[in-house]
């Protein structure tokens, strides 16, 4: 055939391989928006737990203190009445306090831990985009 001929060829395949090229960087594009997405959802999943887990903890320190004065009180009181000393049935229920406190705490802190908050689908998705994509450029 003739040169003409093979520059058109040419030209046509240059074309067909800018329109791939510019379909492959629109789906990576949109990839990223799909990923971008996900995390937004994620994330807000994981800020609902952690508020909720905040709240909880601010619900416990509330409303538990007053209950756990008239506790003490009358564990106090029944050990006062049992012959204990006033001293040794105070610093009981203090212990007893503190126990209940600590629980408390604990609850909360492992509610808040940070592998509980990780977006765990968004980074493990990130990572296959990440195959897709080295696998579209080879």
């Amino acid at each position: 055939m003739s040169i003409k001929h093979d520059i058109e060829t040419g030209k046509s395949d240059l074309h067909n391989i800018s329109g791939l090229v510019g379909d492959a960087m629109a789906q990576v594009a949109k990839l990223f928006q799909n990923e971008v997405d996900l995390a937004k959802a994620e994330l807000a999943e994981k800020v609902q737990k952690l508020g909720g887990a905040l709240g909880l903890l601010v619900g416990g320190a509330v409303l538990v203190i007053p209950a756990i004065v008239m506790a003490l009180f009358a564990l106090s009181s029944a050990l006062i009445s049992a012959g204990w000393s006033s001293a040794l049935a105070y610093l009981t229920s203090a212990i007893a306090a503190a126990a209940i406190s600590g629980t408390l705490f604990a609850v909360g802190i492992k509610r808040l831990d940070a592998r509980t908050l990780t977006p765990r689908e968004t980074i493990r998705q990130l990572e296959k985009d990440k195959d897709t994509v080295k696998g579209m450029v080879r």
